[in-house]
């Protein structure tokens, strides 16, 4: 009996100190080899490879400052909790990555309360406010779902939190704990890089002003060099010529893209050439072109006016890089409001809203990455646009679309104001939703192939090429998208998306932000976005009707069941040594 008891007690100091040598073994090899198991079914805990790149070539410190801290909804707790998972996850492959979460709404003193508060509006964020149903009743409470980067010198603020119109509150959770990775990414890469990458919106062919693009000029000037150029047909506009050591010329592009806002004259042929073989060097571009001219302007001081065929002289540029631009105007049931005046009532103008079919709301085409759970997109007397077939390799993702309640109206189009005083009938919008913006990407022809004399084409200062590295453009067949309302009657530039009358706020900032990001950076910074993760939210409802039943559950519950594991072990182990 002793002998056996001897045995067991060897056995189980053996067994500890073989288990003790393992821990100590896997500890010290997993001190020189770092790696991560993650068993959740969406990956939430793996970061994309560009993420990991970006942090590992951190050389100092950024510091998150996160202000999702304090009493609030159940949703806003997981949000929290999501975003310190991901900081967490960051400071797993950099050392340089640190943050605190911040009370802003800490302090019992109002006085204080608000100054703290006027400082973050000042820095750049944004508050959320919430109506709270307690037993107690409704209460108002001020939330800000903002963080502020910061990495040496500069500093960066960030809204985490993403609202959809349409979408539920846990819908937009849902959104924002997705897209996380991708601003805290975007964020770290704009603030470390140090040379920021070039774009240019092109001017000279009657091109938006700088005004009506002031705002999306203000927001692409934090990642990027913004420029305003006019081509002037001089061959060196978009492209730069250097001698290598061998004395041959190396040409490249300029601007790692360029913008082309709502052309309103034509392009002269010397340069469109110019733009062609930008694009052939590998040179990007982002197309907002309107193939019908039609206004609202027109419409100020009379009752109709005529949509009629723009021609820009880009037509055969656009077939041959593989779209067509549709000389119609497309009406959408699902469209966004005008306001008008309808009369005056004791010395105020009334005003009603009525649905302007000609500004229809565009939704997804496809679930890339740049459109991707982003708000409706706001159009503005706008066309199709179909794919060309070719035998080429360029792939033609379609963008964005209208509803399937669509009808289209080829040019010259009569648009008249009358149509708000009837009744909408949704049987003429019978056609299915129409794409109005592609995503072309590939190695492109040249529109200029076998079109050159042999001077041009063996100039090595002009370099004519006849196909492109690979590259990417993205058409829109809509100018309006890029453009920006003025404040009536102060006059300054509002917001990209806002729409003064409606107080509604569309999606089109974040699509062209994505857009240009998709040209500049490529497909790896954006891809970020690709990520699905799911937050599980209780259901509220389900919590107050049976708020007894889950406390039983969740308090009781686990103390019988180690209560009943223990009885039940202690009469295993009795009824094992009692026979020996």
């Amino acid at each position: 009996m002793k002998n056996e008891r001897k045995n067991i007690k060897r056995s189980q100091l053996i067994s500890f100190a073989i288990t003790l040598v393992i821990v100590i073994v896997v500890n010290v090899i997993a001190s020189f080899i770092y790696t991560r198991f993650d068993l959740t079914s969406e990956k939430r805990y793996t970061l994309t490879k560009t993420s990991k790149e970006i942090l590992k070539n951190l050389d100092d410190y950024v510091y998150f400052r996160v202000y999702l801290e304090g009493d609030f909804p159940a949703g806003f707790k997981k949000l929290r909790k999501e975003t310190k998972e991901m900081l967490d996850e960051f400071r797993a492959y950099s050392k340089f990555v640190d943050y605190e979460f911040i009370n802003p709404s800490e302090s019992n003193d109002a006085a204080e309360r608000n100054e703290t508060y006027k400082l973050l509006y000042q820095s750049g964020l944004n508050p959320t406010e919430l109506s709270i149903q307690s037993k107690d009743g409704a209460q108002q409470l001020v939330i800000w779902p903002c963080a502020l980067v910061s990495y040496q010198e500069k500093e960066i603020p960030l809204d985490l939190l993403d609202t959809q119109l349409g979408k539920s509150s846990q819908d937009a959770l849902n959104n924002s704990a997705q897209n996380l990775e991708y601003k805290f990414i975007t964020a770290i890469k704009d603030l470390a890089q140090e040379k920021k990458p070039s774009v240019a919106f092109i001017e000279g062919h009657g091109e938006l002003n700088e005004n009506e693009v002031y705002d999306i000029t203000q927001s692409l000037s934090k990642k990027y060099n913004v420029k305003r150029i006019a081509l002037d047909e001089k061959i060196s506009a978009l492209t730069r010529r250097t001698k290598a050591v061998d004395s041959s010329t190396i040409i490249k592009p300029i601007y790692d893209a360029i913008i082309i806002a709502k052309p309103t004259q034509a392009f002269s042929e010397k340069d469109k050439f110019i733009i062609d073989q930008y694009i052939m060097y590998g040179g990007k571009v982002l197309w907002l072109v309107d193939p019908v001219f039609a206004t609202m302007d027109s419409l100020q001081n009379a009752e109709s006016t005529m949509g009629n065929t723009l021609n820009i002289n880009l037509d055969d540029m656009f077939f041959k890089y593989g779209v067509k631009l549709n000389k119609n105007l497309l009406l959408d049931y699902n469209s966004a409001a005008i306001a008008l005046r309808t009369g005056q009532m004791g010395g105020q103008a009334q005003i009603e809203y009525f649905r302007w079919f000609y500004f229809p709301l565009l939704s997804s085409a496809s679930n890339n990455n740049i459109v991707k759970n982003i708000n409706p997109i706001k159009a503005d007397f706008i066309s199709s646009i179909d794919p060309v077939i070719s035998d080429s390799d360029v792939q033609k993702i379609p963008l964005l679309k209208t509803s399937d309640y669509t009808k289209i109206s080829s040019a010259p189009v009569f648009i008249s104001l009358s149509m708000l005083r009837q009744s909408p009938d949704q049987r003429m919008f019978s056609q299915k939703g129409q794409n109005t913006a592609y995503l072309l990407k590939g190695e492109f022809e040249s529109l200029y192939a076998n079109r050159m004399t042999t001077g041009i084409i063996e100039s090595e200062e002009i370099g004519f090429k006849t196909s492109s590295e690979p590259t990417s453009m993205i058409v829109v067949a809509d100018g309006d998208i890029i453009r920006n309302q003025f404040h009536i009657p102060k006059g300054y530039p509002l917001p990209l998306g806002f729409d003064q009358y409606t107080q509604i706020t569309y999606g089109n900032k974040d699509f062209i932000e994505n857009a240009v990001s998709y040209l500049v950076d490529g497909e790896g910074l954006i891809g970020i976005r690709s990520r699905e993760l799911k937050i599980r939210l209780l259901d509220m409802n389900k919590v107050n009707d049976n708020t007894l039943l889950w406390q039983f559950v969740n308090v009781i519950v686990p103390s019988l069941l180690v209560v009943i594991f223990g009885f039940v072990l202690s009469i295993i182990r009795k009824r094992k040594y009692s026979r020996k």
